[in-house]
């Protein structure tokens, strides 16, 4: 029932940009904060960035802070990361989450498939 699609990822240089989408359904996404969690390589999940149910309030991991941007738009039930000055580091694959960074750092609950993001020269 509860749905979480991911895409937008590809390969990108370094220095460039991609905007991830995730999808939901199945659940009140307005009532809810939601998250990105990124898993690199031989690295278990990073939290990346939170966003309120409202839309009007954002946070950000260190590494991601000044680069990218969380939003939503609940009326589309989509949540979203624009992500600019992309770097290798960031080579993972890239999840939504619900809840915020405590919450979506669990293991308990639903994960959609994930988008993979490539950053490559």
């Amino acid at each position: 029932q509860v749905q979480l699609v991911e895409s937008g990822g590809g390969l990108v240089q370094p220095g460039g940009s991609l905007r991830l989408s995730c999808e939901a359904s199945g659940f009140p996404f307005s009532a809810y904060y939601m998250s990105w969690v990124r898993r690199a390589p031989a690295k278990g999940p990073e939290w990346v960035a939170s966003i309120n149910n409202g839309g009007d309030s954002a946070a950000y991991a260190d590494s991601a802070k000044d680069r990218f941007t969380i939003s939503r738009d609940n009326a589309k039930n989509t949540l979203y990361l624009q992500m600019n000055s992309l770097k290798p580091e960031d080579t993972a694959l890239y999840y939504c989450r619900r809840g915020g960074e405590s919450i979506s750092m669990a293991n308990d609950d639903y994960w959609g498939q994930g988008t993979q993001v490539t950053v490559s020269s």
